[in-house]
C-alpha cells in the first residue's frame, strides 16, 4: 500500500535528516511520529520511528532507577568540523590509529574485539579538530544493535583494513553487508554539499538508509615489501572504489595527510567573527562547509539570530573588505563575518 506520505511529515523528516544534534534529531523524531498519516501502508515506518525514539531517548536520558550507574553512551555528541567513524573488521588497527591521530589513549591489544564501545577523540589540523569516533569492529558475528544509531551523525567513515591479513577481501565484503543490513552503505563519493551524499539513498520505503563517504586505510603497510601494489591487488580483488591511502599506525607513516586530504575533501571552511568596531576574534573558528551561507553562521552562533539577521559585512577574498552582504552571501574559506540584526 503506499505511504501517501504527508508535507508536514516530510518536512518534519527533512529536519530530521539536517538535523546534526542529538536531542534535535530526537524532537523530530517524535514530530515525524506525530505528523505520519496512520494506516496500514505505514506501519512499518511507524514501528521504526517508535523504535528509533525509544532507543535514542534512553541513550539520552541514561538509567531511570534510583542510585543506578550510566553505561556507555552510544549516541556522540557531534563537535569540531567533522564527524569521522573509523569502521573496519577486528584486528585491523582502528584504535592505534585512533590513539596516534587524537591523542586518545584508546587502548590497542592483539586479539579480536577490544573495543567494546564507540570512543570519540579530536584530531588537530591547522586551527580545526575532527572529532574522530573509534569504532568496534564491525562484524556479522559480533553484531551491534546500535550500530546504525551512533553512525546517523557520523559525515563520513575511515575504513580501516589489514594490509597483511590473508581474510582481507572477506573482512571487507562482510563489514560492507553487515553495515549495508542496517540501512547503512559505504560510498566513494564525496561531496561538500551538506547532507546530499548522505541522504541521498533515503525513500518513502527507508527515510533512515544512509550513505556515508569513504577513505580506505590500508593500515600496517610497514609490515609489507610493497604496499602501493598489496593495496592495488586488494581494491582489484575485492572490486573496491573508494580512495585509498597507505598508512602504518606503528611507524606514523602517511598520518600527516590525512588532516589536509579530510579538509579537502569535506569542503570545510573556517570563518572568524567580529563585533562592530572591534577585532577579528582569532580564537578556534566557526566550520561550515563549502557553499553555505551567512544565514547558516548565523545559526551556528545562535539559533534565534537566524531569524533577526538582516545583513553581514564580510573581510575576505570574495569582495571589498566590510562589504556587505545579505543573508545568502556564501562563505570562503578564513572570511571574517561581522553579522547585523
Amino acid at each position: 500500500m503506499p505511504a501517501n506520505l504527508s508535507p508536514e511529515y516530510k518536512a518534519a523528516e527533512a529536519a530530521f535528516r539536517k538535523a546534526r544534534e542529538p536531542r534535535e534529531r530526537l524532537e523530530w523524531l517524535r514530530e515525524m511520529l506525530r505528523t505520519i498519516p496512520k494506516h496500514k501502508g505505514t506501519e512499518r515506518l511507524q514501528a521504526d520511528i517508535k523504535a528509533r525514539i525509544k532507543d535514542l531517548a534512553e541513550e539520552l536520558e541514561g538509567p531511570k532507577r534510583a542510585g543506578a550507574h550510566a553505561g556507555p553512551t552510544h549516541v556522540i555528541h557531534p563537535e569540531g568540523a567533522a564527524q569521522i567513524a573509523l569502521v573496519g573488521p577486528p584486528n585491523a588497527g582502528k584504535s592505534l590509529l585512533h590513539a596516534r591521530l587524537t591523542g586518545s589513549g584508546a587502548h590497542d591489544a592483539p586479539y579480536a574485539f577490544t573495543t567494546q564501545h564507540p570512543s570519540p577523540g579530536m584530531m588537530p589540523y591547522e586551527d580545526v579538530h575532527f572529532q574522530l569516533i573509534d569504532m568496534p569492529a564491525v562484524s556479522a558475528e559480533h553484531p551491534l544493535p546500535w550500530l546504525a544509531n551512533t553512525l546517523q551523525t557520523a559525515d563520513a567513515a575511515l575504513l580501516v583494513v589489514d594490509l597483511c591479513e590473508p581474510a582481507c577481501v572477506e573482512q571487507l565484503e562482510d563489514v560492507q553487508a553487515t553495515l549495508c543490513a542496517k540501512g547503512i552503505t559505504l560510498t566513494e563519493r564525496w561531496s561538500a554539499s551538506d547532507n546530499a551524499i548522505r541522504n541521498e539513498y533515503a525513500s518513502d520505503d527507508d527515510p533512515f538508509a544512509m550513505r556515508l563517504p569513504t577513505l580506505m586505510l590500508a593500515n600496517k603497510s610497514d609490515r609489507v615489501s610493497d604496499p602501493e601494489a598489496e593495496l592495488a591487488a586488494l581494491c582489484e580483488l575485492a572490486q573496491l572504489r573508494f580512495p585509498t591511502m597507505t598508512v602504518s599506525a606503528s611507524t606514523g607513516r602517511a598520518l600527516g595527510e590525512l588532516g589536509p586530504w579530510l579538509f579537502r575533501q569535506l569542503g570545510i571552511v573556517r570563518v572568524y567573527t567580529k563585533a562592530p568596531h572591534r577585532p577579528p576574534d582569532r580564537g578556534p573558528p566557526f566550520t561550515l562547509h563549502r557553499g553555505q551561507t551567512v544565514r547558516d553562521l548565523a545559526r551556528l552562533v545562535h539559533k534565534d539570530l537566524e531569524q533577526s539577521l538582516r545583513f553581514a559585512r564580510v573581510w575576505g577574498h570574495t569582495g571589498f573588505d566590510g562589504q556587505q552582504v545579505g543573508p545568502d552571501h556564501p562563505m570562503a574559506d578564513r572570511d571574517i563575518v561581522e553579522l547585523h540584526s
